[in-house]
């Protein structure tokens, strides 16, 4: 090697060693508002980017019969891009102030198409990657007219229960109203004595709050997504007993109709117990109970760890059983929607297909309608609605036959197509794998193709949820 040489890769090395001491250039700071829609296809403009909540805290001070309130939500986020400005979705709350990381930050209230924005502008914006506190102040009336669907359910008594689903969280509180910001919950809920509160989660304690108050305490620690949000205030009793391996149960009845509601709310231990061995993964969450309430709400409703009922479905609970089948249903969904939750609402199907098909298996084995007759009867209405509503994977919009019952005929269908092992595998797998996250119909077949090394799958499963038609049902040849 000649002196030249040696000297040339001598001054390479020591640039090299220079360029690897000097740090990189800093991303230079370009804050942009984040969007005020997520792009949902059902729900475009529900949600906002720029920003990851990890942990609602709301406080909550509910004045019975006259439906006044005041509330305070402290939100925990992170930013995912630099920000100038972000959105919380918010219906007919009247704010007072913001803060953000503990100052006064600017806010604006504007309409949007499904509530109101509530644009807030820190002084000197966010940097992307940080995490940022929140704390919004407000007051409102829960009769006064949202924009939107209400999310409001009025007691006779006075009293109101939470019923969220899709969007009406944010008649409750600020929040990024989308199904895709997932996020840790804690609740405190003040109401007057002789008055019960409910929430999602795990009771954690009482205390005073003066002027004959008492402030109930919550808290749920896997992430949750604001359209299961279940909160109340009734006069109600709080029941309680143990589930499966330690699951904490506790239900909401009316107070004068307790010894109508505890035979029913006490077989969801048993429920718990069937399901689990039924899809062969212990229940999701820590604590599980039923919400009945005196009147003011006729459906049901899974909001998670606390499934809330109107009093209809018991009506003959005396006489008949078949009460116990929309027990299964909404408890499946703590799998099935509340524990993993679709992408978007595009995906719904893949929250109350497993419901129905389940609650139908339960019907079946307790002897009480038949699993074929019900799946043969949907399979022959379900074509019709394709054309109508969408199928099962690309709906129109969200409640319809399609991605209830007609979802529920995908999965027998495919059961039918791989076999009972293979299903299990299939359906266990899914909820392991996406246990407390979000995830979408592509994401279903992935998983199946995975358990079962069979990419037949793929196209057979995108012919279920997405063809104009009904598929041939395998097995079943006659059905038409």
């Amino acid at each position: 090697m000649t002196r030249t040489v040696r000297a040339a890769i001598a001054t390479a090395a020591a640039a090299a060693t220079l360029a690897l001491a000097a740090p990189a250039q800093a991303h230079p700071f370009d804050p942009k508002p984040g969007a005020d829609g997520v792009g949902d296809p059902l729900f475009p403009t529900l949600g906002n980017g720029g920003y990851d909540v990890r942990h609602y805290d709301l406080s909550f001070d509910f004045t019975p019969v006259t439906y006044d309130f005041t509330g305070t939500m402290k939100i925990s986020a992170k930013a995912t891009q630099d920000l100038s400005s972000f959105n919380l979705d918010i219906d007919s709350l009247a704010i007072d102030a913001v803060k953000v990381d503990g100052k006064d930050a600017a806010f604006a209230v504007s309409l949007g198409k499904s509530g109101q924005e509530l644009t807030v502008t820190p002084a000197g914006g966010l940097h992307d990657n940080r995490p940022f506190e929140v704390a919004v102040t407000y007051h409102g009336n829960g009769k006064t007219k949202p924009i939107g669907v209400p999310g409001w359910r009025y007691m006779s008594d006075g009293g109101f229960a939470s019923a969220a689903q899709s969007s009406r969280a944010d008649t409750f509180a600020p929040v990024n109203d989308t199904t895709m910001d997932k996020a840790s919950w804690t609740f405190h809920l003040t109401a007057p004595d002789g008055w019960t509160p409910g929430a999602n989660g795990t009771k954690t304690g009482t205390r005073p709050a003066g002027e004959g108050k008492t402030t109930s305490d919550f808290r749920l620690d896997v992430p949750m997504a604001s359209e299961l949000l279940g909160i109340s205030v009734e006069k109600q009793t709080l029941l309680t007993g143990h589930g499966p391996h330690g699951v904490k149960l506790r239900h909401y009845v009316p107070d004068d109709q307790v010894a109508t509601y505890r035979p029913i709310v006490e077989q969801t231990g048993g429920q718990i117990a069937w399901l689990e061995k039924t899809l062969g993964v212990r229940f999701p969450f820590d604590t599980y109970g039923m919400q009945i309430v005196r009147d003011g709400y006729s459906d049901a409703l899974e909001n998670q760890t606390l499934s809330l009922f109107g009093p209809g479905w018991f009506k003959n609970a005396c006489t008949s059983t078949t009460y116990t089948n929309v027990m299964v249903h909404e408890m499946t969904h703590q799998w099935f929607g509340d524990s993993v939750t679709p992408t978007t609402w595009q995906s719904a199907w893949l929250n109350e297909g497993p419901a129905v098909y389940y609650a139908a298996l339960w019907a079946d084995q307790q002897g009480t309608a038949s699993m074929e007759d019900k799946m043969r009867t949907a399979y022959g209405k379900l074509d019709a609605v394709r054309k109508t509503d969408g199928p099962p994977g690309l709906p129109t919009e969200l409640g319809g036959f399609n991605i209830y019952d007609g979802a529920a005929v995908v999965l027998y269908a495919l059961n039918q197509q791989v076999g009972q092992d293979d299903y299990d595998a299939i359906m266990k797998s899914w909820l392991t794998k996406h246990r407390h996250a979000n995830a979408d119909s592509q994401d279903f077949i992935d998983n199946a193709i995975r358990v079962t090394h069979d990419p037949s799958l793929r196209p057979f499963l995108e012919d279920w949820l997405l063809s104009k038609d009904n598929p041939p049902m395998p097995g079943h040849p006659d059905w038409s």
